[in-house]
């Protein structure tokens, strides 16, 4: 049986088309519920006899659960709890929810498919008792809502001896439905009535908190959806995402396509409750009301209502440069939030009673206000919380906890939030991706050598960090004999031959995109039977690769270039260290040390040639943190020390990426999978630019090779780290390289501004990142190594895969250096040293400096709260003078650096200067204190850990 639709639509040229759809309504669609006898169709229904559950006092009898779509969108986190089961869930509703929000679809699909959840998915549209005709005019919501009751009353018709609740925050709904005889009620009633509400009340989402009568309205109204959609048509408006700053919490970024910069917002009315990632309205100011970011440091830390009005009066009467301006606005409304769930604890307070102050990991996010009944448990655990509304008249914005992650302090707690923040899949791996792995033992066949390569007999070695142990990359150098030239080899792990395309294992490796490295962890993006075990080029192993092989001559100039499906057997596996004393011990002549040898003659004829043509050498602060192998706690923290078989591997690596992008864009002009960087623009250079005029250097960002002239020339003998702090500061000026389909952009965008190359890509590590796996398929593709597939020469799924690449390569970068920064708290807790350092930024109010020696940039305060500074602060030159001593950027001084553990969830480093001695400022530096000065310094330093301790000791009793 089916019914009808006709509507009527205008075809390109004009004429009028009559389109039909057909709705097709079926009689044998089972209710669900097991005692049924009049649904004769197999029952798949996980559904029980109720007694056991949903026990609400409200009621003296069972009851089935059905929920609206608000409900569903509203209190996923209270619908994942085991309390709440029996649930019937109407397509009509699961259709919406969809439409509405992904993440929140798949939640909820999450609990439909866990059978103990007793959860089930009844098809109403389609149901012929139960189907609504929607009528002309009729809004979404309404006839949703229509459609909802329409089948709870076939429900109360079809199973007269059951109950079946309706649950709805709709007011208009639930008074429908009422008047149709079905019993509805709210969320908020139903969970309170509930046996054990106390367990998931706290998890209710609450719009408001209190009512806002008589309240101050702190912040200017929104414009409605309507208002925002004119303005941006217009052109009075502008839609981009907000970027709260990371020093300021009154002041952020918008990041609007058609302006070139960034506009700058400032003050709570400019935020206007914006939150880190919203997709926000902005209106931009005339050019003279635009102002320049803050030099000032404003940290949200325990600052009451006055002291806020204060530092947003400072804010406005600061002083303007004319070549600092930037576009300037309001933001108006917000398009679209982006809340998620974060991470962190709660306020150390104990007036607030119900009402309390959580205070997430991520400073870029305000502070929330939620309710609980659980206060003191929860006072000493990392708790996940989320948003729910933010009123004009609360200083934060209202939300509701929804899970404890363990003690405050726990290192395992804390890799926890770092995934969680980060949003790292940290999850175990399903059966299903299970089942898609080979069974072991695993050996080579004959067939498998009949289409493969053999170079298990070439001098094949891996060179990698120390402890690494998914190794997927190798090499080989060899003369060619009776000639002048050399074989030089890039063997790459053949991962795609083990993840074939719409495989479990294939889909969970896309969604993972990468893997994501801890301190002393590793989230790995494909099971460790293929990342640490087959794929893994191991030493004497016989292992499937992907080869590029060259014929070059001793200037490294490329001859031949082949790739090739091949089997090898890797000699030798060395860090970079290993290989290093290798080249240099002369004593060493074997094929190993050879091929060693020619290939770092060769990678330094390559690296010249790059740098000749404009490639950038960038720094930054990696660090390698020694950890006990038992308490697993941090033992020391190093700055990586480099070798030249860093750079070896890196040229070849970068060579072979580069062939291969070529190789890959003439076989697919329209679908290669490709990686560029784009050109900063000018103004993200100001503060290198700055930094070298008051040293006397002239920094040409013209391109990238007049860069990279001016950063060789930026050195001074007298100064052994200036460079260094020079390349470190231009790294922080770029912006993210990023993967792309190649049909999506004109050529002269697939540029990647560092490497000064016009193509390139990703093929060398497809153990950790999915890129180089579409990179290896496509390569095999054009090699006739294997088969294409539709999704492979999909320009529009290639475009939605990089995205979600993007994404997940920036949030795997960012967690990495979130557990190093945790792990170094950790290790300098209780220790209070003297450290050299350098200024690497002037600010209004702090220098921001950096300690080479442990990678740490932190913020050297000019003044403690409430006391007026002693410095003069030179807007112009950007330098900071006291008692005849002046610092520009990159001078350098002396600090003591001392971990700060009063705050237990953002836990800082706090400097005092030692060297230069400015009286009244500086402190003696620790050798040449005396024991009783020093025995003082030590107490205070135990003192303020103590208060740190005790104040966890109070949270967890």
């Amino acid at each position: 049986m089916f019914t009808t639709k006709s509507f009527i639509k205008k075809n390109k040229v004009g004429h009028f088309l009559k389109h039909v759809r057909e709705h097709y309504l079926r009689t044998d669609i089972s209710c669900g519920v097991p005692e049924c006898k009049k649904c004769h169709s197999e029952n798949t229904s996980s559904l029980t006899k109720p007694s056991n559950s949903n026990n609400c006092s409200i009621f003296n009898y069972d009851h089935y659960l059905i929920l609206d779509t608000n409900i569903i969108l509203d209190q996923i986190d209270v619908l994942e709890e085991p309390i709440i089961s029996n649930v019937i869930i109407f397509n009509t509703v699961y259709k919406e929810v969809k439409h509405r929000s992904l993440p929140i679809y798949k939640r909820l699909n999450t609990i439909i498919e866990n059978p103990s959840r007793c959860f089930f998915l009844f098809i109403n549209d389609h149901h012929k008792d139960t189907f609504v005709p929607e009528t002309a005019g009729e809004l979404i919501n309404d006839y949703n809502d229509k459609c909802i009751r329409q089948a709870i009353k076939w429900y109360i018709e079809h199973l007269p001896n059951k109950k079946f609740i309706l649950l709805t925050d709709d007011t208009k709904n639930r008074q429908l439905a009422i008047a149709d005889n079905i019993p509805a009620y709210t969320v908020r009633d139903y969970v309170q009535n509930l046996d054990k509400k106390s367990l998931i009340e706290d998890k209710l989402s609450r719009n408001d908190l209190h009512s806002a009568s008589e309240e101050k309205e702190l912040f200017p109204p929104h414009l409605n959806k309507i208002e925002l959609l004119k303005g941006i048509k217009e052109g009075s408006l502008h839609q981009g995402v907000f970027r709260a700053s990371t020093v300021n919490f009154l002041e952020g970024f918008v990041n609007v396509d058609d302006i070139k910069e960034p506009v700058l917002v400032q003050g709570r009315a400019g935020l206007n409750r914006a939150v880190d990632g919203d997709i926000v309205a902005v209106e931009v100011f005339s050019k003279e009301q635009w102002v320049s970011p803050s030099e000032i440091i404003l940290e949200d830390e325990d600052v009451d209502e006055q002291e806020v009005e204060e530092k947003e009066e400072i804010l406005k009467n600061s002083t303007v440069l004319e070549s600092e301006i930037k576009p300037t606005g309001k933001i108006v409304g917000i398009i679209c939030r982006k809340w998620k769930q974060y991470c962190g604890i709660l306020k150390d307070t104990s007036d607030l009673g119900l009402y309390q102050i959580f205070v997430p990991a991520n400073k870029t996010i305000p502070k929330v206000r939620i309710q609980t009944r659980q206060v003191e448990f929860l006072k000493t655990q990392k708790l996940v919380v989320t948003i729910d509304s933010w009123p004009r008249y609360s200083r934060y914005p209202h939300g509701h906890y929804v899970r404890a992650l363990g003690l405050i302090g726990s290192q395992q707690t804390e890799n926890e939030v770092v995934l969680l923040e980060h949003d790292v899949p940290y999850s175990q791996f399903s059966k299903e991706v299970l089942r898609c792995l080979p069974k072991l033992p695993w050996l080579i066949t004959r067939s498998d050598e009949e289409v493969r390569v053999d170079l298990r007999e070439f001098d094949i070695c891996s060179v990698d960090p120390p402890g690494c142990t998914d190794i997927d990359d190798a090499l080989h150098c060899r003369p060619i004999d009776n000639t002048d030239t050399l074989e030089v080899g890039v063997h790459i792990a053949d991962v795609s031959h083990f993840i074939r395309p719409g495989t479990a294992l294939d889909l969970e490796a896309a969604s993972r995109a990468t893997t994501v490295y801890l301190v002393g962890k590793r989230i790995d993006m494909v099971p460790e039977l293929l990342s640490s075990n087959l794929c893994s080029l191991k030493e004497r192993e016989e292992r499937f690769a992907f080869s590029c092989i060259w014929t070059m001559d001793r200037q490294a100039n490329i001859l031949t270039t082949k790739f090739c499906k091949s089997i090898i057997k890797s000699k030798q596996a060395m860090t970079y260290e290993e290989a290093q004393l290798i080249i240099d011990d002369k004593n060493k002549t074997d094929a190993i040390a050879q091929s060693l040898r020619h290939l770092n003659s060769l990678a330094k004829i390559l690296k010249k040639r790059r740098l000749d043509q404009g490639a950038l050498v960038l720094a930054s602060t990696e660090v390698n943190i020694m950890m006990d192998s038992e308490t697993m706690e941090p033992l020391d923290v190093k700055v990586k020390k480099h070798f030249e078989t860093n750079s070896m591997v890196e040229e070849f690596m970068l060579l072979a990426n580069m062939s291969v992008a070529k190789k890959i864009l003439d076989e697919f002009p329209d679908c290669a999978m490709l990686r560029r960087h784009p050109e900063p623009p000018a103004s993200n250079f100001d503060p290198l630019v700055k930094a070298g005029r008051h040293l006397g250097f002239d920094i040409n960002i013209e391109s990238n090779k007049t860069l990279a002239e001016s950063l060789d020339k930026a050195d001074k003998s007298s100064h052994p780290y200036l460079n260094e702090m020079f390349r470190m500061l231009t790294s922080r000026c770029m912006l993210q390289a990023v993967y792309f389909t190649s049909g999506t952009l004109q050529k002269a965008d697939y540029y990647h501004y560092g490497l000064a190359v016009p193509l390139y890509t990703h093929f060398t590590s497809p153990i950790r990142r999915y890129a180089d796996i579409i990179v290896h398929r496509l390569l095999a593709v054009a090699c006739g190594a294997d088969r294409t597939y539709p999704d492979l020469l999909n320009k529009e799924k290639s475009t939605i895969l990089c995205q979600n690449l993007n994404y997940r390569n920036r949030m795997a970068q960012y967690a990495g250096r979130a557990s190093v920064a945790f792990n170094t708290h950790f290790f300098f807790k209780g220790k209070l040293n003297d450290e050299e350092g350098y200024v690497l930024y002037v600010r209004k109010n702090a220098l921001q400096i950096l300690i080479p020696k442990y990678g740490l940039e932190c913020t050297l305060f000019l003044a403690k709260k409430g006391e007026t500074t002693m410095f003069q602060y030179d807007e112009e030159r950007q330098t900071q003078s006291a008692d005849g001593v002046t610092f520009h950027a990159f001078d350098p001084v002396t600090v003591r650096l001392q971990l700060d553990s009063s705050n237990i969830q953002h836990e800082k480093f706090i400097l005092q200067l030692v060297k230069p001695i400015i009286r009244g400022f500086s402190v003696p530096a620790l050798n040449d204190l005396n024991d009783g000065d020093r025995t003082e310094s030590n107490e205070k330093r135990k003192s303020d850990e103590e208060s740190g301790k005790n104040n966890i000791k109070k949270n967890r009793k």
